[in-house]
């Protein structure tokens, strides 16, 4: 049988069988340079094999035990031959058998034995590391590191780290993996070159440890080291999202001497999140006027005017974005961004109460991206304008398909109910969704504020208090429970701690902020009552948290400030509960 096989036939079938190696694809992709001749396990090199009889029975024998699922004879037939042929493409499909038959230490052997014949391979070592992690063995991939380091051109360093970064990302003891990674990375921590980078990807790793001060640490290394290098600036950025403050100065450096746009454009994002929208409106300034034509600036520019209620600028800034749009390159991109102009715009018409406006922006959503969020939105624009029924019955008549879209359509319809003060009939629908999907916090949160709204505040505080118990992190709760008592004075110590436990959750939301100075003041601590919705105030300008502002600024002899305040929020919207409510309590005419 063996006589009737040309070895150049057996060669063209080997080829094909090694071509398909590509476990290491991320760190082919991050590599710059095209690596030495020794590093690949090229298939013609089986074409040089002195085939004799023997050695062409054990490589065939190998190959059909691996194809009937034996792989621990099969990488031993494989094995045997490459000590045989000493080539690597055989070296390379022993490892590859075992990585299929999911087995990890015949994986393990394999490359080992691949690295001991060809010890300046970096396709053996990159295979030897990759399996140490995934055997999570990651106190053995020092040695595997240091030498695909070591081996890798200044130029690619940087592509490098990023791959190191991934690798390491599954890694169950993110701690240990962080000193492996900082022992193998010696060498370039002290080079000028390269330090700045490899500080900063350590960085990273020490904070996905939970090493936020080691993360600190290293991103002030990095930007040390070189302050034009964006690295650090782009950890000081995560942990920033991570609430380290201390980590802000960092970014404001480097875009002070390199304004460099994608960086500011992250960090407005990050003080969006923190609800920080006087500081992210600067930095989105900054960027539309380094960037005139950049759309993502403008958009998220019209976005935090129309947070704050800046109606005329946030429609300035989104005719900006729609200017824009033609440039988009493809048709899908321009209609895409309509309907990212419409929602906005009509939102933003909407909250200002031009109701005209919001369905003249509507209009302009080109009609193959009416989807459910715009149709929604067009239901919310009729209830605005007295039709309700209709508003419902365009709602209702919406296809939907499944669980989850027959919940948006209700829960859409509970927020027109709630918009037009028909709380009765809004707690009877969100009472079934509840019934429906009791576990979900989303749901369960809505129906206990819909709950309060009817003066069910057993039924509220029951609700928020099983949210507490199953969903711990679910801060929300906390808030609107501690705000509910202290506003209604009682339980005032309760109310603190609750509020204080949302605190530590979203120590910047501005929210929580006022419900802490609103408690305070019900404590009768005007001073700092005021530092504190002073502070929530600075935060998030928002209609509810000037109302509580000026009272305590009206209680503590004020009243010129206060009035100031009142009337501007009047402005804004004249229909709000909580501010009739004030200015009605404390017979106030601004």
């Amino acid at each position: 049988m063996a006589s009737l096989l040309r070895p150049s036939t057996f060669s063209r079938a080997w080829r094909l069988l090694t071509l398909s190696a590509a476990l290491f694809s991320a760190w082919h992709a991050s590599a710059q340079a095209p690596s030495p001749p020794v590093d690949a396990a090229p298939a013609d090199e089986v074409s040089r094999i002195p085939l004799d009889a023997p050695l062409l029975y054990e490589l065939l024998l190998g190959e059909m035990t691996a194809a009937q699922g034996d792989a621990q004879d099969a990488v031993a037939l494989l094995l045997d031959a490459a000590g045989k042929t000493n080539l690597q493409a055989l070296y390379q499909r022993a490892t590859e058998v075992a990585l299929r038959a999911r087995s990890g230490p015949l994986a393990l052997r394999s490359a080992r034995a691949w690295q001991q014949a060809f010890p300046q391979s970096r396709l053996a070592n990159r295979y030897l590391l990759q399996i140490l992690l995934m055997l999570n063995r990651v106190s053995d991939t020092v040695e595997p590191l240091s030498q695909e380091l070591a081996a890798t051109p200044p130029g690619s360093k940087a592509a490098a780290y990023l791959a190191i970064a991934q690798l390491y990302r599954h890694a169950s003891d993110k701690k240990l993996a962080a000193a492996v990674v900082e022992q193998a990375l010696q060498a370039d921590l002290n080079d000028t070159a390269s330090a700045p980078a490899a500080w900063a990807m350590l960085g990273h790793m020490r904070l996905a440890a939970g090493q936020k001060e080691a993360a600190l640490e290293a991103a002030r290394h990095a930007q040390q080291l070189a302050p034009d290098n964006g690295a650090a600036a782009l950890l000081a950025l995560e942990l920033l999202e991570n609430h380290v403050p201390q980590a802000e100065p960092l970014v404001q450096a480097y875009l002070e001497r390199t304004p460099a746009l994608a960086i500011r454009l992250a960090y407005a994002k990050v003080l969006l999140d923190q609800q920080r929208l006087a500081p992210a409106q600067v930095q989105l300034n900054a960027a539309v006027a380094q960037a005139p034509d950049n759309l993502e600036a403008w958009f998220t520019l019209a976005a935090t005017h129309a947070q704050q209620g800046q109606w005329n600028d946030a429609e300035q800034s989104l005719q900006r974005f729609t200017d824009l749009i033609p440039t988009l390159a493809t048709p899908e991109q321009r209609s895409a961004a309509w309907k990212q102009a419409g929602l906005l715009g009509a939102r933003s018409a909407l909250a200002a109460k031009n109701h005209g406006l919001a369905q003249q922006w509507l209009e302009r959503i080109p009609p193959t991206e009416n989807d459910f969020t715009v149709q929604a939105l067009r239901a919310t624009v009729l209830a605005r304008q007295g039709k309700l029924k209709q508003a419902r019955q365009l709602l209702r008549a919406l296809p939907a398909e499944g669980k989850q879209q027959t919940q948006r359509k209700q829960q859409a319809e509970v927020q027109l109910l709630r918009d037009a003060g028909a709380y009765a009939q809004a707690y009877a629908l969100q009472a079934q969704l509840q019934a429906q999907d009791p576990e979900n916090p989303d749901i369960t949160y809505e129906t206990a504020l819909l709950a309060e709204k009817i003066g069910q505040l057993d039924t509220m505080e029951q609700l928020l208090r099983s949210i507490m118990a199953r969903h711990p992190d679910y801060h929300h709760a906390y808030n609107a429970l501690g705000y509910s008592l202290a506003d209604r004075g009682e339980q005032l110590p309760e109310a603190r701690r609750l509020i204080e436990k949302a605190l530590e959750y979203a120590p910047n939301d501005p929210f929580i902020t006022d419900s802490l100075g609103w408690l305070t003041y019900r404590e009768g601590n005007l001073p700092e009552a005021l530092a504190l919705l002073e502070h929530a105030y600075r935060l998030r300008d928002d209609v509810e948290i000037a109302t509580h502002l000026a009272e305590v600024l009206w209680v503590s002899g004020n009243p010129e400030r206060a009035r100031s305040l009142w009337r501007a929020a009047l402005q804004r919207d004249p229909d709000n509960a909580v501010l009739r409510e004030t200015l009605q309590r404390l017979n106030v005419q601004p």
